[in-house]
């Protein structure tokens, strides 16, 4: 059940939408299941409030589930109220979002409400890709729905009371909640299944409505937020000291300092989230060798190599932009892969993932190299060669097949009269950026302080790119 402090179903509808805007559907909807003395319990809207209204001013449809009507638990009608209102999204072309709070499926319509369940997930998988789907958990999201929650673009959870699970923390062997909540928001922030965790419902609802604003309504809509109020030309001085740290470094890029992070307790050696450049909503990948605090000091550091979690995380994130025609800025600095024995038991299908992803992904896709750009990592973070339309490299940036002094010791390290320091730095001059540029491998070789305005005109420039890609029907990497 949920916490007795919690807001109702409605007061969450009305939080989150723009005042006055609601308009509720199948309000008279209600179980039909007698078995079990259920004819004995009222269920008013069967548990489930549909509708929809506007968020930002943008149009929404909305199922928010009530504690308070058997547990919220999903039975035959609740289950066709929610398919019922993706039917109308997918029509209209407009996001879903799910106010979760749900003790799971509703044990005395059986198989009924197991196809229920079959019904919804349907309607999400079909939906994908088409219609942005975000869902909120704020109390009981276990089992099947948490499935439900797993299968949409974007899940918040509520870190006091919240609780997301397949199986419950004391079913699992060896453990149990006192030793380890794996239901908890704590726990599940460092998985791929939640985006976004926030201190109370009022947080979470605010963050819904920050993150509707920046989404297009369907994958043939383009993204755009409020007009840019922020100079065009502003210069990023300081963005040489922050690009170790992408979450700093694209915060200063964006509209008015405005960088929405995606995971971000998750695989923080890589940054996934959205910025703005003149009102255009922009995905961002970019790997990450150090943390900063809210004072500039550095927390943790990281190694310039990708990981297995690092590239799934990208890999989901790129696909998302794909679908609803975000475009993609990657901020490159990578030297090689993670070298554990554990990674190399994932790492060469998670780096294929992602270098498939850039590929496929046909959005403007713009790369800016901030440090190293080294081998076949480098070509997994959209290379020129791998689909990005433009190459951008921050003076004082290298590329190349690997650092230049390793590679001078493996040329000439049977050669014992070989001077290789000369030869490092022979090396290092065939691997620099102007010689990458002299091949057009990289377009343009830009000043810290001209970051954004050289990265904003490169955006609006490719606003407009079309592209015809042979007809397929999936890869299958």
């Amino acid at each position: 059940m949920s916490n007795k402090n919690a807001l109702s179903a409605r007061d969450r509808i009305a939080a989150l939408v723009d005042e006055n805007s609601f308009v509720e559907i199948g309000a008279g909807v209600t179980k039909r299941n007698t078995d079990f003395n259920m004819q004995e319990k009222p269920a008013p809207s069967d548990g489930v409030i549909t509708g929809y209204g506007l968020v930002q001013n943008n149009p929404v449809y909305i199922y928010s589930q009530d504690a308070s009507v058997l547990n919220g638990t999903i039975g035959e009608m609740h289950a066709k109220k929610i398919a019922h209102v993706y039917g109308l999204a997918v029509k209209t072309g407009v996001p879903v979002i799910g106010l979760i709070d749900c003790a799971g499926i509703r044990l005395q319509e059986s198989t009924d409400a197991l196809a229920g369940f079959g019904q919804i997930y349907k309607a999400k998988a079909k939906a994908s890709g088409i219609i942005p789907q975000i869902s909120a958990v704020f109390g009981n999201c276990g089992g099947g729905v948490a499935i439900m929650a797993a299968m949409s673009d974007f899940t918040f959870m509520e870190k006091n009371n919240a609780k997301l699970f397949v199986n419950s923390p004391n079913t699992l062997e060896g453990n149990y909640t006192e030793k380890l909540d794996t239901a908890s928001a704590a726990f599940q922030q460092e998985t791929q299944t939640v985006d976004f965790t926030a201190e109370g419902e009022e947080e979470v609802l605010s963050g819904i409505r920050e993150l509707v604003s920046i989404l297009p309504g369907n994958n043939n809509d383009t993204a755009f937020s409020d007009e840019c109020m922020d100079d065009l030309n502003r210069m990023t001085e300081d963005f040489a000291a922050e690009i170790s740290d992408p979450a700093v470094a694209l915060e200063d890029i964006g509209d008015n300092n405005f960088f929405l992070e995606v995971k971000k307790e998750y695989a923080k050696e890589m940054v996934t989230g959205f910025i703005c450049l003149d009102g255009m909503t922009i995905g961002a990948v970019a790997n990450r060798t150090a943390q900063f605090d809210e004072n500039g000091k550095v927390v943790c550091k990281y190694g310039a190599r990708l990981t297995t979690a690092g590239c799934n995380k990208a890999v989901s994130f790129i696909k998302k932009c794909d679908a609803f025609n975000i475009p993609v800025l990657t901020l490159t600095n990578v030297e090689g892969f993670a070298t554990t024995v554990e990674e190399e038991r994932t790492i060469t299908n998670a780096a294929a993932s992602l270098t498939a992803a850039f590929v496929e992904a046909d959005v403007p896709k713009v790369n800016l190299i901030t440090g190293n750009a080294y081998g076949t990592a480098y070509l997994c973070m959209n290379s020129k060669q791998t689909g990005a339309d433009m190459v951008f490299a921050l003076e004082g940036a290298n590329t190349g097949v690997m650092d230049a002094n390793i590679a001078a010791k493996i040329m000439y390290g049977d050669d014992k009269d070989a001077d290789i320091a000369a030869k490092a730095a022979e090396f290092a001059a065939k691997s620099s950026t102007e010689a990458a540029a002299a091949r057009g491998y990289i377009d343009s070789v830009v000043a810290p302080g001209s970051v954004r305005k050289q990265l904003l005109y490169a955006f609006e420039m490719l606003f407009s790119k079309s592209g015809y890609p042979i007809s397929k029907k999936h890869g299958t990497i």
